[in-house]
């Protein structure tokens, strides 16, 4: 059986335009990449756990803010390059991300050093108008931005540059 993950992509309308609120993951793996390296904030779950509150427990534990109050949009489920299959919803809400932090894990680094440190789960979190997230995200994750544009409460509203 595959892995499963569930996330929530919170957006928001700026001038006409769509804004998603994604995370760069942390710890030294990630550190030096960009572009490509962000994703919905997310976390696995066991079958038979409900992927709505996992995805709002992932977003606490990423962002250490509570998951927006909000309609739900069901985006149904990818399944991953890695095999993994993401769950994922949105909720339109405009969060501020000033005091965002993450939890952390801890990981023998350097790799055989055996020291272990800690390492924030997510580095840093922004929000980027959907045309830029296509650019940063994992490429396996951008088809949930395809599915946000086509939901008709966004109908004419602009991706940005």
């Amino acid at each position: 059986m595959p892995k499963l993950s569930a996330g929530v992509l919170v957006y928001r309308r700026v001038d006409g335009v769509v804004e998603v609120l994604i995370a760069h993951p942390g710890g030294p793996f990630w550190a030096r990449k960009d572009d490509g390296a962000w994703s919905i904030p997310k976390g696995e779950y066991a079958d038979g756990e409900d992927p709505w509150e996992v995805a709002g427990r992932e977003f606490q534990e990423e962002l250490g803010l509570p998951l927006p109050a909000g309609r739900r949009i069901d985006f149904g489920a990818l399944k991953q390059p890695s095999g993994k299959v993401i769950t994922a919803f949105a909720i339109e809400a405009d969060v501020d991300v000033t005091d965002a932090h993450s939890n952390t894990f801890e990981l023998e680094w350097p790799k055989g050093s055996g020291r272990m440190r800690e390492f924030p789960e997510v580095d840093r979190v922004g929000w980027f108008t959907v045309a830029r997230a296509r650019a940063k995200l994992l490429k396996g994750q951008r088809p949930f931005l395809d599915r946000l544009m086509a939901h008709p409460a966004l109908a004419g509203l602009d991706e940005g540059t």
